[in-house]
């Protein structure tokens, strides 16, 4: 803690009630993925017909990072 942590949140519900403050949130997210200093972190990637599979990933709760469908 001594080198000064910062931890910013957003809640979206508060964020959607709130035109400026989504509208920040937005910018500062895109800018941060653009410039890669936001990177998400990828638990696995399923095509779409393996839809089932995704889901059944995901109810199983041993997985860290996003889950990500491809559309193609």
């Amino acid at each position: 803690m001594s080198k000064a942590l910062t931890l910013r949140a957003w809640a979206i519900p508060e964020l959607l009630k709130d035109a400026e403050a989504l509208k920040e949130a937005k910018e500062y997210i895109f800018k941060h993925l653009v410039d890669g200093t936001l990177k998400p972190k990828i638990g696995k990637v399923f095509a779409l017909d393996q839809i089932v599979e995704a889901h059944r990933f995901m109810d199983s709760n041993d997985h860290i990072g996003k889950i990500v469908v491809k559309i193609e």
